[in-house]
């Protein structure tokens, strides 16, 4: 007897986004957190353009922007460096990162998932995980629960990963920093008071570095690290090494009220090989864990779950075409390699203390960063929007994401975004080649629509994360080359 069809460990951003693309296609979902209630710290609080647009999909965006903490309007940096990386060139309603404490955006996806019919329970730690050919169980809480397939959101430390005896390879971190929401009763002229640009946010002094991020009244985020390169990443975080390091970096004046939460971190590097096994499948930070720079770790979290929502609720349901659960690897696992790559490579640029070798460096950077096409290339990595996939096909347009439209469908002005709400697959037709007699899978849509010359294509096939998988210039390759795309790429009938 199965309990729900989806088990998802771990209710992070990750997880949460998972249990709602799942629960709006109509699969059972249930999501088992460790933590007896959740944490309300800042971290990971950057929302990139790219996952504004998905989420805007999805009508997620607006109940977060409502939350959203001010900033001064700017674009993302690479590695702290002085140069404002410019989105406006990849034609994104959304070319600016958004800040939103974690815990926020936790809240919003998890209402959002559980009015669908997605389960939250908490205090529910995963401590066994047994599959075979026709599900997993898994011993959570004292229970047992049943489903056919498991997704292992848990974060960089993932019990459910451990349990498989899977092996995390990469590199040890270097450092270890500390993460705090603190209270200040009284701050110094180098306290920042709006969020600015990152290279501008970063200070040392006293042999500390330190970034102080305003999160509303007497609230900050801190993030510090030390010359000596920090303590044991599992010692507790003291009121004494939090005041030392901000007098250090911002003054003596600083008086500390309270810590709200704190933790460490580390800038290890790891990835797993294969983000499936068996019926156990894995995504966000229990697949992949990369340095903390260029504000990356969450949003590809995100990516992963929109990417492997939609073919993860095909499968259960039998409704996907072989090998679609299989692709979800060969997408996001050369993604996050990427991230891994490019960390690094801020890791070096970015460093507290860098040598004359580093700081000349850093000076050539920026000045390729001011070059139009650097920065676009950049932008591009940075928030995502330059990411496109290998998925065959004719057309130029295959792989890559389309920007958001204004569309007339009939007489009504509709924006492209606003036709992924139901996370289905949309045919979009905007020069009536799609033959009228045509006869599509379930949630696979057909919309007929006028739209901008400069889209690339008469007819797209989108699939629910908002790739082209196929696309046409006239109807007589429609008529030869449509019905396959479908049957390969999205859902048999």
């Amino acid at each position: 007897m199965k309990d729900t069809e989806v088990i998802i460990a771990g209710a992070g951003p990750t997880g949460l986004t998972l249990a709602y693309e799942l629960a709006l296609a109509g699969v059972g979902t249930l999501v088992l957190e460790r933590l007896p209630e959740r944490i309300e710290q800042t971290k990971g609080g950057a929302i990139q353009p790219r996952t504004s647009e998905l989420l805007e999909l999805r009508g997620l965006l607006e109940p977060l922007r409502s939350r959203a903490m001010e900033r001064a309007p700017g674009g993302g940096h690479f590695a702290f460096l002085p140069v404002p990386l410019d989105c406006e060139p990849w034609r994104t309603r959304h070319p600016y990162p958004i800040a939103i404490p974690q815990w926020e955006i936790e809240e919003v996806l998890e209402e959002a998932a559980t009015a669908l019919g997605a389960r939250v329970l908490r205090d529910t730690a995963v401590t066994a995980v047994e599959q075979d050919d026709d599900g997993v169980t898994v011993s959570a809480g004292g229970q047992r629960f049943r489903a056919d397939y498991l997704v292992g959101c848990d974060g960089g430390r993932s019990t459910v990963r451990k349990l498989l005896g899977l092996p995390f390879p990469g590199r040890d971190g270097t450092f270890v920093a500390v993460l705090a929401d603190v209270r200040l009763s009284a701050t110094s002229a180098s306290v920042p008071q709006t969020i600015g640009h990152m290279s501008e946010m970063v200070r040392e002094g006293g042999g500390y570095w330190a970034m102080l991020v305003p999160i509303g009244g007497e609230r900050y985020r801190l993030t510090f690290g030390s010359e000596d390169q920090g303590a044991d990443r599992d010692a507790p975080v003291t009121e004494e090494e939090i005041t030392t390091a901000l007098r250090a970096v911002y003054g003596e004046e600083i008086v500390l009220r309270a810590v709200d939460n704190s933790s460490r971190f580390t800038d290890a590097t790891r990835q797993l090989a294969d983000y499936r096994a068996g019926r156990v499948l894995f995504a966000g930070d229990a697949a992949h864990i990369h340095p903390p720079f260029g504000g990356q770790g969450l949003n590809i979290g995100v990516q992963d779950a929109i990417n492997l929502g939609w073919r993860l609720a095909a499968t259960v349901q039998g409704r996907a075409p072989d090998g679609l659960l299989d692709r979800y690897q060969a997408e996001r696992h050369p993604v996050a390699a990427g991230v891994l790559h490019h960390t690094a490579a801020q890791r070096l640029l970015g460093m507290p203390r860098p040598t004359q070798d580093v700081l000349a460096l850093r000076d050539i950077f920026t000045d390729l960063l001011r070059l139009p096409d650097a920065n676009r290339h950049m932008a591009g990595l940075m928030s995502g929007l330059s990411l496109s996939y290998d998925l065959g096909g004719e057309h130029p347009l295959v792989g890559q994401r389309v920007p958001d439209a204004d569309l007339l469908v009939g007489a009504e002005p509709v924006r492209l975004s606003a036709l992924f709400g139901a996370g289905h697959a949309v045919l979009l037709d905007l020069a009536g080649i799609v033959p009228a007699e045509l006869r599509l899978p379930a949630r696979v849509d057909l919309v007929r629509a006028k739209g901008p010359a400069d889209l690339g294509a008469a007819a797209v096939l989108l699939r629910p994360d908002g790739y082209v998988c196929w696309a046409a210039d006239d109807a007589a390759t429609c008529e030869r080359t449509l019905a396959t795309a479908i049957t390969d790429h999205i859902a048999t009938h």
